[in-house]
């Protein structure tokens, strides 16, 4: 009987989660979607910054795992493979690398662009994901 009460509490539990999770701002509020606000987090920023950004893939992470830039900014990302053999992948931004290559990227819009490990390399292979986070 107590392992049916722990399991009915383990599902109401994720279900709640799950709803919050849904409760956040998936962008359809008016003012976010007016022309104005539009136009503006679609226009690259005046004088934005060049980051150069050296992925480092080990088994089994990227290291930075998490990049912030902004809108109007270049990243030019290189991946190095310090341990393993991995690529990288942005899908959302038309990225991908292999050890020793650099992508130059312009950020011309606001949002989280994920990225991944394009090469199966193990056990870990599914833990090496980031972000990439343009304000």
């Amino acid at each position: 009987m107590k392992k049916k009460s722990y399991l009915f509490l383990s599902v109401v539990a994720l279900a709640a989660v799950m709803a919050l999770s849904a409760c956040g701002d998936n962008g359809n509020n008016n003012a976010a979607n007016s022309p104005a606000a539009t136009a503006s987090a679609s226009a690259p920023a005046a004088g934005g910054q060049t980051q150069e950004i050296t992925l480092e893939a080990t088994n089994f992470q990227f290291s930075p795992a998490d990049i912030q830039a902004h809108v109007g900014d270049t990243l030019k990302i290189t991946l190095k493979n310090a341990s393993g053999n991995h690529g990288v992948e942005i899908p959302d931004l038309g990225v991908s690398l292999k050890n020793g290559e650099s992508a130059e990227v312009k950020l011309d819009k606001a949002g989280t662009f994920d990225f991944n490990c394009s090469i199966q390399c193990g056990s870990g292979h599914d833990n090496m994901v980031g972000t990439i986070t343009v304000s």
